[in-house]
């Protein structure tokens, strides 16, 4: 019998649904795992603990759980004996300070000797030390961002997304301190075994990525402008074409990059391509 892997992922909270949702978009049959502290998959070899997000990169470290799928921000804040061996493109954040929206702010140097609360003092200590300024670190959970409000802070440093909160709190985000997002992260010391069983689980993670990060593109070409279109579209390899019932006419069907998309689009109608045609990718095998 082939040996399970032991993934941690994050119990509730903002990566629990991507995480599973993951995991799924795989293949793996995952049950629910509200209430429950783990569950197998039925078709994989894995096993699922649901852990809290700040306990993730120390259970991976001793080995209770063999990888885990938890925020950038937290392996860096936790500085455990783990490898990231994946961005997964989902969860993404940015921590940064945060001042009040009336006070001015010149640079890092402005917060010399200030008050700062956050759940991540490490990375905060790093940081300012990475730029010469000492100020007074005070390590809150939760509610970070009421802090200036009470009288407790001069300034925070917490996760961002929208940034509505900061708002709400009469905030102003003001520096970044780290970009972020979900991670697949893994314990130094995995057996050969236990590699083959990780190396499975790439392979479906990096089609699924690729899939989501990619559009298929179907669209009708006259002959004559042909040429110029397919050089218009860089595909995996090369746009493929075939002849249409009408006279004159081909069907060209390629891949296109997220990134790329409407602008490649702009310029394949105004080179003469009609019908286009644009359909969501499943799965992406390189």
């Amino acid at each position: 019998m082939q040996q399970k892997l032991k993934i941690a992922i994050q119990k509730s909270g903002r990566l629990y649904e991507d995480s599973v949702k993951l995991l799924k978009d795989c293949g793996i049959d995952v049950k629910n795992g509200i209430n429950k502290l783990k569950t197998e998959a039925e078709n994989f070899p894995l096993e699922i603990y649901f852990l809290r997000d700040d306990d993730i990169p120390q259970y991976v470290e001793d080995a209770v759980a063999d990888i885990g799928i938890v925020g950038e921000n937290v392996v860096f804040e936790k500085n455990k004996k783990v490898q990231i061996v994946e961005g997964l493109g989902f969860g993404k954040c940015r921590l940064s300070i945060a001042v009040a929206r009336k006070d001015e702010y010149t640079g890092v140097a402005s917060l010399q000797g200030k008050r700062i609360a956050t759940s991540y003092p490490v990375l905060v200590e790093n940081f300012l030390q990475s730029k010469g300024v000492k100020a007074e670190i005070h390590e809150i959970s939760g509610s970070v961002e009421i802090a200036p409000g009470i009288g407790l802070a001069d300034a925070i440093v917490d996760l961002v997304s929208s940034g509505s909160t900061l708002f709400m709190n009469g905030l102003k985000e003001v520096e970044v301190v780290l970009k972020s997002q979900a991670a697949l992260i893994r314990n130094e010391n995995l057996s050969a075994e236990q590699m083959q069983v990780l190396e499975r689980l790439l392979f479906r993670i990096r089609a699924v990525k690729k899939a989501k990060n990619n559009k298929y593109v179907l669209l009708n070409a006259p002959n004559e402008k042909l040429e110029e279109i397919i050089s218009l579209l860089p595909g995996m390899k090369s746009p493929t074409v075939l002849p249409l019932a009408e006279p004159g006419w081909s069907s060209v069907h390629s891949v296109l990059s997220e990134n790329q998309f409407w602008d490649i689009i702009e310029q394949l109608k105004a080179a003469g391509a009609q019908g286009i045609l644009v359909v969501p990718i499943e799965k992406m095998i390189i």
